[in-house]
């Protein structure tokens, strides 16, 4: 191409070139029209969409290493674009609930200046990997941010905000939620073109198109160090929640109060802050912030997070009566197991013959079923106390 160029318009087509790794069959084997196990485009484009095959090719080919074709990454890759569509949906309905006119600086609560920090960040992150050609880099920071802390975290944050009528921040809720989408758009547009597209045009009327719209830049008036620090800090106390509630088997329709307690006044006003979209996250019906454990009972469950512990009171979580049957029942069954794997032990025959790792896996279930025993026991003495 590039004599072909010299030689007819006397000038050079191109200056950089771009190559990847081959993109291979999910043996591993180079696609083959003698073996048969090629991909067709159009197949894919077809069953999964465009932008799904797109993203997928872009995700993780690294110039220098090859990559394995698997039609599950194409199915993820349209989940996330399903995720996008979604997401963009009910910002769209609510947009109509805006005020007009941008939201200033100081109608913002500290979940959207955290957001707007955050894709503020990723604009400047994802010019970078995409200046050095690091496209799936580049990629992978926008998906997370999508997935991860635009829709699973700050949508699930303003919900509550949306729809109290009488909540003031309503119309900042809103200019955020729409600010944030079309930044996100415009740095997913280079890798999935046709749904940001389809939804930009729809979402605002102010660029005509978004393959001709600005680039998102970086602002210094969008870095929020302190409100990025203070929800990063509400995050991990409702991990803690949320996993002291799965281990315990408590569905989330279950609410019960949470106490925090913390010498930090600082951390404490976080959470004042914050009650709102905390206690939603959290599955609370009613947060409680002091610096002390005076009124939080002996058997309340507990997790840590930095300068502050998380209480939970066990009877709102669980109806002693049916955890005490559930717990008997287990310790049965548990009884049971390790009757059998005793037996087949203690079998001189079994032992002579069986392979070692057979062996080896009783001996191991042995270990797991004792341990789990245990807990079992030291629950039920807890609970029958």
């Amino acid at each position: 191409m590039v004599f072909s160029a010299l030689e007819q318009t006397g000038s050079v087509p191109f200056d950089t070139v771009l190559i990847h790794g081959l993109v291979r069959a999910s043996q591993g084997r180079k696609m083959s029209k003698a073996v048969g196990n090629g991909i067709d485009p159009l197949e894919v484009v077809d069953k999964y969409g465009a932008d799904a095959l797109r993203m997928t090719l872009m995700t993780g080919n690294a110039p220098g290493n090859d990559m394995r074709f698997y039609w599950e990454r194409v199915e993820a890759s349209r989940n996330f674009a399903n995720k996008v569509w979604n997401a963009s949906r009910f910002i769209m309905m609510n947009i109509e609930k805006a005020s007009d006119g941008k939201a200033e600086l100081s109608d913002l609560t500290m979940a959207d200046k955290w957001i707007l920090s955050k894709v503020n960040r990723l604009a400047k992150d994802v010019t970078e990997n995409m200046d050095k050609y690091e496209l799936g880099i580049a990629l992978q920071k926008v998906y997370d941010f999508i997935w991860e802390e635009f829709c699973d975290w700050y949508i699930e944050m303003v919900k509550p905000r949306l729809w109290g009528e009488g909540d003031a921040t309503k119309a900042a809720a809103i200019w955020t939620l729409k600010t944030v989408l079309i930044r996100s758009l415009k740095l997913l547009h280079p890798f999935m073109p046709f749904i940001t597209e389809e939804i930009f045009c729809n979402l605002q009327e102010e660029e005509e198109s978004i393959m001709i719209s600005s680039w998102p830049e970086f602002a210094d008036e969008w870095d929020f160090a302190e409100e990025e620090k203070a929800v990063e800090t509400l995050k991990e106390a409702v991990r803690a929640i949320r996993g002291v509630r799965t281990s315990m088997n408590v569905p989330p329709s279950k609410k019960a109060k949470v106490y925090v307690v913390s010498e930090n006044d600082e951390l404490l006003s976080v959470f004042e802050h914050s009650r709102v979209f905390f206690a939603t996250l959290g599955y609370a019906s009613e947060v409680i912030l002091q610096k002390d454990k005076t009124g939080i009972g002996e058997d309340a469950v507990s997790a840590v997070i930095p300068q502050a512990n998380i209480y939970l009171p066990f009877a709102e979580l669980v109806d002693i009566e049916k955890e005490i049957e559930r717990l008997k029942n287990e310790e049965k069954r548990l009884a049971g197991e390790l009757a059998r794997v005793n037996g087949m032990l203690n079998n001189e025959k079994f032992m002579s013959r069986a392979p070692e790792a057979k062996v080896a896996e009783e001996r191991a279930k042995l270990e797991k079923y004792t341990h789990m025993m245990d807990q079992v026991k030291e629950r039920l003495a807890q609970l029958e106390k």
